[in-house]
Protein backbone atom coordinates (compact mmCIF):
# COMPACT_ATOMS: atom_id res chain seq x y z
CA UNK A 1 0.00 0.00 0.00
CA UNK A 2 1.51 3.27 -0.91
CA UNK A 3 2.09 6.19 1.51
CA UNK A 4 0.82 9.42 0.67
CA UNK A 5 3.77 11.19 -0.23
CA UNK A 6 6.59 10.10 -2.80
CA UNK A 7 9.11 7.21 -2.17
CA UNK A 8 12.22 6.33 -4.37
CA UNK A 9 11.77 2.45 -3.51
CA UNK A 10 8.64 0.14 -3.31
CA UNK A 11 9.17 -0.44 0.16
CA UNK A 12 10.32 2.80 2.00
CA UNK A 13 12.54 2.78 4.56
CA UNK A 14 12.04 5.80 7.21
CA UNK A 15 14.50 7.45 9.65
CA UNK A 16 11.83 8.57 12.74
CA UNK A 17 11.81 11.22 14.66
CA UNK A 18 14.34 11.76 17.63
CA UNK A 19 15.00 14.43 19.77
CA UNK A 20 18.91 15.52 19.28
CA UNK A 21 19.33 13.35 16.56
CA UNK A 22 16.85 13.59 14.05
CA UNK A 23 18.15 16.67 13.27
CA UNK A 24 19.06 18.35 9.81
CA UNK A 25 22.58 16.98 9.39
CA UNK A 26 21.64 13.42 10.71
CA UNK A 27 18.71 13.59 8.38
CA UNK A 28 21.16 14.69 5.25
CA UNK A 29 23.56 11.80 6.14
CA UNK A 30 20.33 9.40 6.15
CA UNK A 31 18.53 10.70 3.16
CA UNK A 32 22.35 9.62 1.38
CA UNK A 33 22.38 6.41 2.74
CA UNK A 34 19.35 5.23 1.08
CA UNK A 35 16.25 6.68 3.90
CA UNK A 36 13.24 7.36 1.62
CA UNK A 37 11.74 10.06 3.98
CA UNK A 38 12.72 11.35 7.13
CA UNK A 39 10.87 13.12 9.95
CA UNK A 40 11.97 16.37 12.18
CA UNK A 41 12.56 15.99 15.79
CA UNK A 42 9.30 16.37 17.66
CA UNK A 43 8.15 19.72 18.15
CA UNK A 44 5.55 21.27 20.34
CA UNK A 45 3.01 22.55 19.01
CA UNK A 46 2.50 25.37 21.66
CA UNK A 47 6.15 26.60 20.90
CA UNK A 48 5.43 26.80 17.24
CA UNK A 49 2.08 28.93 17.90
CA UNK A 50 4.39 31.36 20.17
CA UNK A 51 6.65 31.61 17.32
CA UNK A 52 9.74 30.06 20.03
CA UNK A 53 12.86 30.78 17.69
CA UNK A 54 14.50 27.33 18.83
CA UNK A 55 11.41 25.51 17.68
CA UNK A 56 10.82 26.78 14.65
CA UNK A 57 14.31 26.23 13.72
CA UNK A 58 14.15 23.10 14.16
CA UNK A 59 11.46 22.65 11.16
CA UNK A 60 14.20 24.12 9.03
CA UNK A 61 15.41 21.45 6.09
CA UNK A 62 17.12 22.12 2.99
CA UNK A 63 15.32 20.58 0.11
CA UNK A 64 18.11 17.46 -0.09
CA UNK A 65 16.38 15.85 2.74
CA UNK A 66 12.87 15.93 1.11
CA UNK A 67 10.86 14.01 1.61
CA UNK A 68 10.55 15.33 5.03
CA UNK A 69 7.37 15.29 7.38
CA UNK A 70 7.76 17.97 10.20
CA UNK A 71 6.26 16.38 13.06
CA UNK A 72 4.39 18.29 16.38
CA UNK A 73 2.82 17.42 19.54
CA UNK A 74 0.11 18.60 21.82
CA UNK A 75 -2.74 17.74 23.63
CA UNK A 76 -4.63 21.34 22.68
CA UNK A 77 -6.63 20.22 19.48
CA UNK A 78 -6.37 24.42 18.48
CA UNK A 79 -2.69 25.11 19.13
CA UNK A 80 -1.82 21.75 16.95
CA UNK A 81 -4.40 23.30 14.17
CA UNK A 82 -2.36 26.80 14.29
CA UNK A 83 1.04 24.91 14.62
CA UNK A 84 0.03 22.74 11.12
CA UNK A 85 -1.34 25.65 9.44
CA UNK A 86 2.00 27.63 10.41
CA UNK A 87 4.30 24.63 9.76
CA UNK A 88 2.06 24.46 5.93
CA UNK A 89 2.56 28.11 5.00
CA UNK A 90 6.09 28.75 5.94
CA UNK A 91 8.01 25.39 6.06
CA UNK A 92 6.05 23.38 3.37
CA UNK A 93 6.98 19.80 4.06
CA UNK A 94 5.59 17.00 2.19
CA UNK A 95 3.54 15.77 5.39
CA UNK A 96 2.26 16.80 8.70
CA UNK A 97 2.95 13.91 11.25
CA UNK A 98 1.52 13.63 14.89
CA UNK A 99 3.39 12.15 17.97
CA UNK A 100 0.97 9.99 20.35
CA UNK A 101 4.02 8.08 20.87
CA UNK A 102 6.77 9.67 23.14
CA UNK A 103 7.13 8.37 26.58
CA UNK A 104 9.00 11.35 27.85
CA UNK A 105 8.14 12.20 31.24
CA UNK A 106 8.29 16.17 30.46
CA UNK A 107 6.52 15.36 27.10
CA UNK A 108 3.80 13.20 28.82
CA UNK A 109 3.05 15.22 31.88
CA UNK A 110 1.63 17.98 29.63
CA UNK A 111 -0.88 15.60 28.00
CA UNK A 112 1.43 15.19 25.04
CA UNK A 113 2.91 12.64 23.08
CA UNK A 114 1.67 9.18 24.43
CA UNK A 115 -0.08 10.73 27.54
CA UNK A 116 -2.87 11.36 24.50
CA UNK A 117 -3.72 7.85 24.82
CA UNK A 118 -5.46 8.31 28.12
CA UNK A 119 -8.10 10.08 26.19
CA UNK A 120 -8.48 8.53 22.65
CA UNK A 121 -11.64 11.19 22.01
CA UNK A 122 -8.70 13.94 22.34
CA UNK A 123 -6.83 12.13 20.07
CA UNK A 124 -9.63 12.08 17.38
CA UNK A 125 -10.56 15.67 17.99
CA UNK A 126 -6.19 16.51 17.65
CA UNK A 127 -6.17 14.49 14.06
CA UNK A 128 -9.56 15.86 12.73
CA UNK A 129 -8.22 19.83 13.76
CA UNK A 130 -4.67 19.14 12.30
CA UNK A 131 -6.50 17.53 9.11
CA UNK A 132 -8.59 20.73 8.70
CA UNK A 133 -5.65 22.87 9.04
CA UNK A 134 -3.52 21.67 5.98
CA UNK A 135 -4.25 20.45 2.49
CA UNK A 136 -0.53 18.29 3.49
CA UNK A 137 -1.37 14.34 4.17
CA UNK A 138 -1.45 14.28 7.82
CA UNK A 139 0.18 11.06 9.43
CA UNK A 140 0.27 9.94 12.91
CA UNK A 141 2.97 7.92 15.25
CA UNK A 142 1.45 6.09 18.19
CA UNK A 143 2.11 3.48 20.65
CA UNK A 144 0.02 0.65 21.20
CA UNK A 145 -1.72 2.07 24.49
CA UNK A 146 -0.60 3.97 27.08
CA UNK A 147 -0.27 0.56 29.06
CA UNK A 148 -0.70 -3.23 29.45
CA UNK A 149 -4.05 -2.07 31.53
CA UNK A 150 -5.10 -0.27 28.22
CA UNK A 151 -3.60 -1.63 25.59
CA UNK A 152 -5.45 -1.39 22.39
CA UNK A 153 -3.24 -1.48 18.99
CA UNK A 154 -6.43 -2.00 16.73
CA UNK A 155 -8.48 0.27 18.73
CA UNK A 156 -6.37 3.02 18.34
CA UNK A 157 -5.23 2.60 15.10
CA UNK A 158 -8.87 2.69 13.57
CA UNK A 159 -9.79 5.62 15.90
CA UNK A 160 -6.92 7.31 13.86
CA UNK A 161 -7.75 5.96 10.42
CA UNK A 162 -11.63 7.03 11.53
CA UNK A 163 -10.06 10.41 12.17
CA UNK A 164 -8.45 10.94 8.81
CA UNK A 165 -5.18 10.32 9.34
CA UNK A 166 -3.48 9.39 5.85
CA UNK A 167 -0.76 7.00 7.34
CA UNK A 168 0.14 5.34 10.71
CA UNK A 169 3.09 4.23 12.08
CA UNK A 170 3.03 1.82 15.02
CA UNK A 171 5.54 1.77 18.01
CA UNK A 172 4.55 -1.94 19.29
CA UNK A 173 5.12 -0.78 22.96
CA UNK A 174 3.38 1.00 25.49
CA UNK A 175 4.28 4.05 27.19
CA UNK A 176 4.94 2.41 30.45
CA UNK A 177 7.88 0.13 28.40
CA UNK A 178 9.64 2.97 27.55
CA UNK A 179 11.63 1.02 25.64
CA UNK A 180 12.05 -1.75 27.61
CA UNK A 181 11.04 -5.60 26.73
CA UNK A 182 10.14 -6.73 23.00
CA UNK A 183 8.26 -4.73 20.44
CA UNK A 184 5.30 -7.23 19.83
CA UNK A 185 5.38 -7.39 16.37
CA UNK A 186 2.12 -9.34 16.21
CA UNK A 187 0.45 -6.38 16.95
CA UNK A 188 1.23 -4.60 13.77
CA UNK A 189 0.24 -7.30 12.27
CA UNK A 190 -3.08 -7.36 13.30
CA UNK A 191 -3.65 -3.34 12.11
CA UNK A 192 -2.01 -4.01 9.39
CA UNK A 193 -4.99 -6.48 8.22
CA UNK A 194 -7.41 -4.14 10.52
CA UNK A 195 -6.66 -0.66 8.25
CA UNK A 196 -7.49 0.68 5.39
CA UNK A 197 -4.67 3.10 5.60
CA UNK A 198 -0.85 2.46 5.11
CA UNK A 199 0.94 0.98 8.15
CA UNK A 200 4.30 1.63 9.10
CA UNK A 201 5.75 -0.60 11.38
CA UNK A 202 8.41 0.78 14.32
CA UNK A 203 10.16 -1.08 17.26
CA UNK A 204 13.51 -3.23 17.47
CA UNK A 205 14.30 -2.80 14.24
CA UNK A 206 18.62 -2.10 14.56
CA UNK A 207 19.40 -4.53 11.13
CA UNK A 208 19.15 -5.04 7.79
CA UNK A 209 18.03 -8.24 8.80
CA UNK A 210 15.57 -7.11 10.57
CA UNK A 211 13.87 -4.63 8.20
CA UNK A 212 13.01 -7.55 6.24
CA UNK A 213 11.42 -9.76 9.05
CA UNK A 214 9.43 -7.00 9.89
CA UNK A 215 8.06 -6.66 6.64
CA UNK A 216 7.62 -10.45 6.17
CA UNK A 217 6.55 -10.70 9.62
CA UNK A 218 3.97 -7.83 9.54
CA UNK A 219 2.90 -7.15 6.20
CA UNK A 220 3.55 -3.32 6.84
CA UNK A 221 3.85 -0.88 3.95
CA UNK A 222 7.21 0.63 5.33
CA UNK A 223 9.65 0.48 8.19
CA UNK A 224 10.44 3.44 10.38
CA UNK A 225 14.24 3.27 12.00
CA UNK A 226 15.05 4.54 15.25
CA UNK A 227 17.76 3.64 17.64
CA UNK A 228 18.85 1.39 14.99
CA UNK A 229 19.96 4.04 13.06
CA UNK A 230 22.45 5.52 15.90
CA UNK A 231 26.24 5.84 14.72
CA UNK A 232 24.47 3.10 11.36
CA UNK A 233 23.29 5.09 8.65
CA UNK A 234 24.14 2.24 6.55
CA UNK A 235 21.18 0.26 8.07
CA UNK A 236 18.57 2.36 5.11
CA UNK A 237 21.60 1.09 2.75
CA UNK A 238 21.80 -2.19 3.40
CA UNK A 239 18.27 -2.46 3.83
CA UNK A 240 17.52 -1.39 0.77
CA UNK A 241 19.42 -3.92 -0.88
CA UNK A 242 17.81 -6.52 0.84
CA UNK A 243 14.90 -5.64 0.16
CA UNK A 244 16.07 -5.68 -3.56
CA UNK A 245 17.32 -9.40 -3.29
CA UNK A 246 21.02 -8.20 -3.69
CA UNK A 247 23.42 -9.58 -0.70
CA UNK A 248 23.82 -6.63 1.75
CA UNK A 249 27.56 -4.81 1.42
CA UNK A 250 30.38 -5.63 3.94
CA UNK A 251 29.91 -3.52 7.30
CA UNK A 252 31.97 -0.37 6.83
CA UNK A 253 35.38 -0.51 8.18
CA UNK A 254 36.72 1.54 10.43
CA UNK A 255 38.39 4.02 7.82
CA UNK A 256 34.56 4.47 6.36
CA UNK A 257 33.07 5.09 9.73
CA UNK A 258 35.34 7.62 11.11
CA UNK A 259 34.57 9.47 7.51
CA UNK A 260 30.91 9.37 7.22
CA UNK A 261 31.26 10.68 10.90
CA UNK A 262 33.49 13.37 10.05
CA UNK A 263 31.19 14.68 7.18
CA UNK A 264 28.22 14.56 9.41
CA UNK A 265 29.84 16.59 12.01
CA UNK A 266 31.29 18.96 9.13
CA UNK A 267 27.23 19.20 8.39
CA UNK A 268 26.40 20.07 11.80
CA UNK A 269 28.66 22.65 12.14
CA UNK A 270 27.61 24.36 8.67
CA UNK A 271 23.74 24.00 9.38
CA UNK A 272 23.81 24.95 13.56
CA UNK A 273 26.71 27.22 14.04
CA UNK A 274 30.66 26.39 14.10
CA UNK A 275 30.09 26.52 17.98
CA UNK A 276 31.42 24.83 21.03
CA UNK A 277 27.84 23.96 22.11
CA UNK A 278 27.23 22.14 18.82
CA UNK A 279 30.37 20.42 18.99
CA UNK A 280 29.64 19.33 22.77
CA UNK A 281 26.29 18.26 21.63
CA UNK A 282 27.69 15.77 18.75
CA UNK A 283 30.15 13.73 20.86
CA UNK A 284 27.26 10.84 21.38
CA UNK A 285 27.21 11.16 17.41
CA UNK A 286 30.76 10.43 17.53
CA UNK A 287 30.52 7.56 20.56
CA UNK A 288 27.67 5.89 18.69
CA UNK A 289 29.64 5.49 15.17
CA UNK A 290 32.81 3.41 17.22
CA UNK A 291 30.40 0.95 18.15
CA UNK A 292 31.76 -2.28 17.96
CA UNK A 293 35.24 -1.15 16.81
CA UNK A 294 38.28 -2.77 18.69
CA UNK A 295 39.34 -0.42 21.77
CA UNK A 296 35.74 1.17 21.36
CA UNK A 297 35.74 2.04 24.66
CA UNK A 298 39.17 4.04 25.13
CA UNK A 299 38.29 5.75 21.48
CA UNK A 300 34.67 7.14 23.12
CA UNK A 301 36.36 8.22 26.32
CA UNK A 302 38.87 10.23 24.17
CA UNK A 303 35.80 11.88 22.16
CA UNK A 304 33.98 12.78 24.55
CA UNK A 305 36.82 15.21 25.68
CA UNK A 306 37.06 16.92 22.53
CA UNK A 307 36.71 20.84 21.82
CA UNK A 308 36.85 21.21 17.95
CA UNK A 309 35.73 18.17 14.94
CA UNK A 310 39.57 19.03 14.38
CA UNK A 311 40.37 17.01 17.55
CA UNK A 312 38.15 14.25 16.84
CA UNK A 313 40.02 13.91 13.16
CA UNK A 314 42.87 13.66 14.88
CA UNK A 315 41.98 10.32 17.59
CA UNK A 316 40.43 8.95 14.26
CA UNK A 317 44.15 9.61 12.50
CA UNK A 318 45.78 8.39 15.45
CA UNK A 319 43.32 5.28 15.63
CA UNK A 320 43.77 4.65 11.79
CA UNK A 321 47.65 4.52 12.19
CA UNK A 322 48.63 1.38 13.39
CA UNK A 323 46.30 -0.50 10.67
CA UNK A 324 47.75 1.65 8.16
CA UNK A 325 50.92 0.17 9.43
CA UNK A 326 50.31 -3.18 9.22
CA UNK A 327 49.04 -2.55 5.55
Amino acid sequence: MQLPYASAHPFPLILAPMAGVSEAPFRQICRGMGADAVLSEFLSSEAIRRRIRATLEGAEFEDIERPIGIQIYGANADAMAEAAGLITEHYKPEFIDINFGCPVKKVVHRNGGSGCLRDLELVQRIIRAVVGATHLPVTVKTRSGWSDDSRDPVGIALRVQEAGARALTLHARTRTQMFSGQARWDEIARVVEALDIPVIGNGDVFTAQDVVRMREHTGCAGVMVGRGAFGNPWIFRDGQALLEGRPAPPPPSAAERFAVALAHARLALRLQGDTRKTVMEFRKHLGWYTKGLHGASDLRQRLFAIESVAEAEAIFLDYLEPVAAVA
